[in-house]
């Protein structure tokens, strides 16, 4: 039978009127933003835990304030049932029908209960509850408010500062500027109307949800869309941002417009603009670098204003050798290597600075190195060898990988020589691996770990010197822990992952089982 609520015949309404709960909702609701309703329910669950007190936990109690005069009603609620099971929240039908005849089995019985007395424990519990109460409404509400407004800059007034953390006014919410997300030297004071921007919005904070920075890369980045009307227009565009907040930042611009010079939009007439946004950084030196789609030119770019003699990019290790002169050396890195790690964050290379001379050097030892492997591993003489290296193979591997023919375009290589080469490199590869397998079995390794896919022999003594030998340790490790054991080179991320879990198959059939 579908439930349905009948009123007590001997149910009174609280006589006594109450419009002082309807002002004070009122009065909270506007100073708060928030709904009259939400202020009066928190009022109903406040003046419920105290009735619930006074009659019983136990009991289902319910609360109802008027929206219209502001009468208050307490009663109890109690369900018809054929088969009592909890005799303080059901009551059987034929006791149901002495108070309304028409009551039937599944509906809800309620019948008044006296006004509840505030006394100083119950009162204070119907204060706490309001607040909170009232607080959850304010939070949902400026949630709601500024969930949509992360990426901006908003101004708000210096309202207090707590333990360096600054908190301010934002009109119909309350924002927080954390001391880390101030620029260094800077100083706020009470009534001070600052800019900030609005870097997070966090609902499961304890206290402010609104998170605010003024160090925030995207802060500088917006303050210039503010002052520049080709980037505001989408014309230009702005690819990147690093900062050291309070002492100097690079910006990476780009226009597909080629009658417009991103950089000297952004610097403006006798920089006006780029100075409107240093002033309100509070004179954080910024340098506007145009960007390219080319690597070794944007990390030139953004190495200014060092002059960069040679680039060198390792596109799998993400990483880029610049060459400068001696004398310009100290100009790249920067103080305390700020330039050059502010560079690395805009191009989001890693960027090793060395100069020519060191270049040379180290460029020698690898040269020596690969000689003296192809030397030894091949039984040829250093001339050959140095052919080798000039032709670009740095390893073993790659002489057996390469065809006959590519081979023989060599100059004073042929067909036979070709061959042989590519003979004695997979011989040489052979016993290294038989030697290295070998290693693994004296270290312990399990036969299963074997089977993996995509682990060479140098990956699996790695891994075993590692004391990983067995299947269940292979399992509980991660893609990038097992790439830093066997090494980036020689393992994607892809394989990586795949590896293990073709190592974690044992334990999946286990649990079928």
């Amino acid at each position: 039978m579908v439930s349905r609520k009948i009123k007590s015949l001997e149910q009174v309404v609280i006589a006594q009127p109450r419009h002082e709960l309807l002002q004070v909702a009122e009065i909270v609701a506007r100073e708060k933003g928030i709904e009259r309703d939400e202020v009066l329910e928190a009022m109903e669950q406040a003046i419920q835990k105290a009735a619930k007190s006074k009659y019983g936990f136990e009991h289902d109690i319910r609360v109802e304030i008027d929206r219209t005069v502001g009468d208050v009603t307490v009663y109890r609620v109690r369900t018809v049932v054929d088969l009592i099971e909890d005799d303080l929240k059901q009551i059987t039908l034929e006791e149901a029908k002495k108070l309304d005849e028409t009551a039937a089995v599944g509906d809800e019985l309620t019948e008044t209960l006296p006004p509840v007395e505030f006394g100083r424990v119950a009162a204070q519990m119907a204060r706490q509850v309001i607040v909170q109460k009232v607080r959850d409404a304010e939070r949902t509400r400026q949630y709601a408010e500024f969930k949509d407004r992360v990426g901006e800059i908003i101004s708000g007034l210096v309202k207090r500062v707590e333990f360096g953390n600054v908190i301010l006014d934002l009109g119909r919410a309350e924002g927080v500027l954390r001391r880390e997300d101030i620029i260094p030297r800077e100083t706020f004071r009470v009534g001070d109307r600052i800019r900030v921007f609005v870097a997070e919005i966090n609902p499961e904070a304890r206290s402010h949800l609104i998170i605010l920075s003024r160090t925030h890369p995207q802060f500088m980045a917006k303050l210039f869309e503010q002052e520049v009307p080709e980037i505001y227009d989408s014309v230009i565009e702005i690819k990147s941002v690093a900062r050291d907040p309070g002492s100097r930042a690079k910006i990476a611009v780009y226009t597909s417009d080629p009658s417009i010079d991103p950089v000297g939009a952004c610097v403006g007439m006798r920089g006006s603009r780029v100075q409107a946004v240093v002033n309100e950084l509070q004179g954080e030196k910024v340098d506007i670098i145009p960007w390219s789609s080319n690597p070794a030119t944007f990390v030139v770019n953004a190495l200014a204003p060092a002059e960069v003699m040679k680039v060198v990019i390792d596109e799998e290790a993400q990483r880029v050798d610049v060459v400068v002169a001696e004398d310009q050396l100290s100009l790249a890195i920067g103080r305390r290597g700020q330039n050059v790690r502010l560079a690395s964050q805009l191009t989001g290379w890693n960027i090793d600075m060395m100069t020519e001379e060191k270049e040379a050097s180290r460029r020698a030892e690898e040269t020596a190195n690969r000689s003296h492997l192809f030397i030894e591993a091949l039984d040829i003489d250093e001339m050959i060898a140095q052919l080798l290296i000039a032709e670009g193979f740095s390893s073993i591997e790659e002489i057996t990988q390469v065809g006959l023919s590519e081979f023989s375009n060599i100059e004073g290589f042929d067909e036979e020589i070709a061959q042989e080469l590519k003979n004695r490199a997979s011989l040489f590869l052979e016993k290294r691996d038989e030697n290295l397998i070998a290693r693994c079995q004296e270290l312990g390794v399990e036969e299963a770990v074997f089977q993996l896919n995509n682990l060479t022999p140098v990956s699996l003594v790695a891994l075993a010197e590692a004391k990983i030998k067995t299947l269940d340790d292979v399992a509980e490790l991660s893609g990038d822990e097992l790439m830093d054991i066997v090494g980036k080179d020689n393992l994607s991320i892809d394989q990586a992952n795949e590896i293990i879990m073709a190592a974690r198959a044992h334990w999946f059939e286990a649990d079928q089982q």
